[in-house]
């Protein structure tokens, strides 16, 4: 009689453990948890053109905004926005403090253990700059140089995992200047927010900052969730595929003067 309550006293501890682990490792929101909230809570870092910026006023728009909108729209709630830089986006979103993370976030092997995600709703790839009259020409010339990049993207785990020389900052701004000061010898940063920081400095310096035509990499961009959305994510699903089919995105990135490449063009 002992052995067999000991037994199933055994069998109700691994049980609530069980429980609380189910619990404690579930921190997302259940798509009627979202409309009774009646918000979509994203964390971005707005340091991110065309994908997050601030206008005059300090408020945030962007591509990803855009999209999140028509996404709210269809969920019937409203956005939510709240700034921090980026290195906070994703443990902000595990840990369930917000709902979406977002600022051109790459989906990647690494992060889906941790993280669900949307289906992508383009691709993008690493850019390399460099200074006008850099010697470095090609991915191939940046062995044994010094680059730049933003803390906690997927520039900063490519270049340090592939041999590098890293500098890391916590925004792109600083990288940015970085390579402007001499600090590094090359910038490594997403194409298309590379294309429009690029511009707007060499607006006022011209032709000082060079975007090489050899990336990197290429990667899917989405949103990013914690575990416990799935049902939330099945949702913005449908309006990201519904948005690809009918074009909205691409008209988009056309608002911003952004080259659209569709998931489904890789």
């Amino acid at each position: 009689m002992k052995i067999m309550k000991k037994i199933a006293l055994f069998a109700l501890a691994v049980t609530i453990l069980a429980c609380c682990f189910s619990s404690c490792g579930s921190k997302g929101i259940t798509l009627d948890e979202l409309k009774n909230a009646g918000e979509l809570v994203i964390a971005t870092s707005p340091d991110f053109p065309p994908f997050e910026s601030l206008d005059g006023d300090g408020n945030v728009f962007g591509i990803e905004i855009d999209i999140l909108n028509a996404i709210c729209e269809d969920l019937g709630v409203k956005l939510k926005i709240e700034q921090m830089d980026f290195e906070s986006v994703l443990p902000g979103v595990e840990s369930g403090k917000f709902n979406v993370g977002v600022s051109g976030i790459s989906v990647t092997p690494k992060r889906e253990k941790n993280t669900l995600f949307t289906k992508p709703y383009c691709y993008a790839a690493q850019a390399i700059v460099v200074k006008a009259g850099s010697s470095i020409t090609c991915k191939a010339d940046l062995t044994g140089k010094k680059v730049s990049v933003q803390t906690s993207t997927t520039a900063e785990e490519f270049c340090m995992n592939n041999g590098y020389d890293v500098l890391s900052f916590t925004a792109n701004n600083d990288a940015q200047s970085a390579l402007l000061q001499g600090k590094v010898d090359a910038w490594v940063i997403d194409d298309l927010t590379a294309a429009d920081m690029v511009a707007a400095y060499n607006a006022e310096h011209p032709g000082e900052l060079v975007i090489l035509g050899d990336a990197m990499t290429t990667e899917p961009y989405a949103f990013a969730l914690a575990f416990g959305s799935e049902d939330v994510v099945a949702e913005m699903n449908k309006t990201i595929d519904r948005m690809l089919k009918d074009g909205s995105i691409a008209k988009i990135f056309e608002k911003y003067n952004a080259p659209f490449t569709a998931p489904d063009a890789q």
